[in-house]
């Protein structure tokens, strides 16, 4: 390869970003996020989630799903440019942060993490960086641009459409696999966690209830007069 050829694809040259960014994330980061996130609520589920942490944690999966969610249906939405830099930026470290509170709401509640789900984890935190780092290689335009400022750039901060939607036929593919691989399952976890969390709350009211019971005719008892008997 010669040293013009070098520089040529280091430019972009000859390479549509817009359709390769488009394969990756169809058939690569959304298949790899959707059947690892399937098989980590198999993993919840296997350690009783919701006899151990609960409601908390099933939340804090929902907030890590938006986390990955949003930047990348704005990436299959828009252009690649700082705004959108930025938000996949910073929608990684928030992501790779709710990581680590999931965890340790995990451990502190005393729910085995076993190792497989500690594997399934770790693919699932990688594919943030793995696309971020995949998109930055492809449009070096735009991170040398983000790196000004945006200085010269008058759409730099300001989300514009691709030059080539994507077609219904792919939204609704995707729009399927959220809802049968995160939104369904997690959904119906956080359901569980939910019922789970009322029936403990009904069992404590009526042991209370019960204890208060018992403490209101031990109080009658120890007020009832005593009789005493004379013999003659």
């Amino acid at each position: 390869m010669s040293k013009g050829q070098a520089t040529d694809i280091a430019k972009g040259a000859g390479v549509d970003v817009d359709v390769a960014t488009t394969r990756f994330l169809l058939y690569g980061l959304l298949p790899g996020w959707f059947l690892p996130g399937l098989a980590d609520w198999l993993m919840h589920r296997r350690t009783q989630i919701e006899d151990t942490s609960g409601t908390k944690e099933s939340l804090i999966h929902s907030l890590m799903m938006a986390e990955v969610g949003l930047p990348i249906a704005l990436t299959l939405r828009y252009r690649i440019n700082p705004l959108l830099l930025s938000v996949q930026l910073g929608a990684t470290a928030v992501h790779e942060a709710t990581a680590l509170w999931d965890v340790r709401t995990a451990v502190d509640s005393d729910r085995e993490v076993r190792p497989v789900e500690q594997h399934i984890h770790s693919f699932l935190e990688a594919l943030p960086f793995g696309a971020l780092a995949s998109l930055m290689c492809l449009h070096a335009d735009q991170v040398r641009s983000l790196v000004r400022g945006g200085a010269g750039d008058k759409n730099a901060w300001t989300l514009r459409r691709r030059r080539r939607p994507l077609s219904p036929g792919y939204l609704t593919g995707i729009g399927v696999a959220i809802g049968l691989c995160v939104v369904l399952p997690y959904g119906e976890e956080l359901l569980r966690c939910r019922r789970a969390a009322r029936r403990r709350t009904g069992r404590a009211a009526q042991e209370d209830a019960g204890k208060e019971s018992e403490q209101s005719c031990a109080s009658r008892f120890s007020r009832r007069p005593r009789v005493w008997s004379r013999s003659s």
